[in-house]
């Protein structure tokens, strides 16, 4: 092909299929969006094994996308229903999923997903190691950890997570610098554990340059993981957090001069007079990288309702520079998301997402709105069910169960509507209130 990675194609001004695609639905000049991979501030995320992926950009200067978090557990071990989970966030829109596994034959679910999901594919190699290997934490070996890693490659992964800026270093300044809620990352915790019960430094952190290799192999886009990101309002922008971001920036060169795309995973909980500054930071940091957010959470207090506080974060993470949404569902926290947790996860995801881009200026979300208030406008119910970010379902559903007299009235303000009057009015009609 003459390239390796879409990273290096673009530094050699070749136009790949995958960047024409994504160039054409973002509606950008390829030439532009060939700049921004090659400096690393989009990616492509499209492994040569995953032969049914829709090509998507993720980068600022885009539409934000949205990543689904789904995948079984000793608790719920039923494939068909994660299957189900999947199809019904790609059909939603969702351009992301992210397979967080633990328990079962991952690696057929793994190979399911890159086999028939046109979304983008990413997973957690940590978390699948602990599975695989299915002995003591502690004995499982660096080597083992990287060969994981390999195998999620090799499976199709577009996409993979490593907890690498949580070395031996930044693990001894976290047990120096107390938080009030320690770890909250998953991956992060059980690497930080393995290091505590070994004494080795990160697998990770100490063979980047090899998993490096790997992911040139394979053009698998790396998602530098967060493990000190805050899990409460208390730890947001600690030193914890803010020394992991500069190592995470130092492993983001590192990668970029092996043509390797790159992305930064973000906050966590952080209130919201702290998330302008924290998407900056990052900016700065880590050179434009896209940055990837879980939420941020802008408030502790709201357990089956973090759907809603996620959104209200990623809004504003959006708006000020993050690329990349990890919905949150309303289970955050409390149980494994059902089918209908994940599809409430994703609206209000996609309805920040669509905020920030309306903020941002983008020609696409700025349509839409126009033409959806034009129906309402128009009292046009169908044509406004049609726009609406869930496909109408919950605004068809609202509307069937409370069914007004008149059909250009809705059942709150009857012939009292000011959009109704107001036509008539324009028109030369009389206003007939009470009659």
């Amino acid at each position: 092909m003459g390239y390796t990675t879409q990273m290096d194609a673009a530094r050699k001004g070749i136009v790949t299929e995958e960047l024409k695609a994504v160039a054409a639905e973002e509606k950008i000049d390829v030439e532009r969006l060939a700049g921004l991979v090659a400096k690393g501030q989009a990616v492509i995320p499209v492994n040569k094994n995953h032969s049914c992926v829709k090509p998507c950009g993720i980068g600022s200067a885009l539409k934000t996308k949205i990543n689904v978090n789904l995948g079984t557990s000793r608790d719920c071990l039923d494939l068909d229903v994660e299957m189900e989970k999947v199809m019904s966030a790609v059909e939603m829109g969702a351009e992301a999923i992210m397979d967080l596994s633990s328990f079962g034959d991952t690696q057929a679910f793994r190979r399911r997903l890159t086999a028939e999901c046109p979304a983008v594919i990413g997973t957690v190699p940590i978390y699948d190691a602990v599975v695989y290997y299915n002995k003591p934490l502690k004995a499982i070996t660096s080597r083992e950890w990287l060969d994981v890693f390999k195998m999620h490659a090799e499976d199709g992964v577009d996409f993979m997570t490593i907890h690498c800026g949580i070395n031996r270093n930044t693990a001894d300044r976290f047990r120096a610098c107390k938080r009030h809620t320690n770890i909250v990352s998953r991956g992060g915790s059980i690497i930080f554990a393995w290091m505590m019960l070994t004494g080795n430094e990160n697998p990770f952190f100490e063979y980047y340059d090899e998993i490096l290799d790997i992911c040139r192999e394979y053009d698998v886009t790396l998602s530098l993981g967060d493990a000190c990101r805050p899990g409460s309002i208390e730890d947001a922008g600690d030193i914890s957090q803010i020394e992991e971001l500069v190592t995470l920036g130092e492993l983001t060169m590192r990668a970029w001069e092996k043509d390797v795309q790159v992305m930064i995973e973000g906050p966590g909980h952080m209130p919201l007079n702290q998330v302008k500054a924290n998407m900056e930071i990052e900016k700065t940091i880590c050179k434009g990288a896209p940055f990837y957010v879980l939420g941020p959470l802008v408030t502790d207090v709201a357990p089956g309702y973090d759907h809603i506080t996620a959104a209200i974060g990623g809004a504003i993470a959006a708006t000020y520079g993050a690329s990349f949404l990890c919905y949150v569902t309303p289970a955050e926290h409390l149980r494994l998301p059902t089918v209908d947790d994940v599809r409430e996860g994703i609206i209000a995801s996609k309805i920040a997402a669509h905020a920030a881009d309306l903020a941002k200026g983008n020609a696409d979300a700025w349509d839409w709105d126009y033409r959806m208030s034009e129906a309402r406008r128009n009292l046009d119910w169908e044509k406004q069910f049609e726009l609406a970010i869930d496909g109408g379902v919950k605004a068809r559903k609202y509307r069937g169960e409370s069914t007004p007299e008149h059909e250009d009235t809705c059942t709150m303000c009857g012939k009292m509507c000011a959009v109704r009057n107001i036509n008539k009015i324009l028109r030369g009609e009389d206003v007939d209130i009470m009659d």
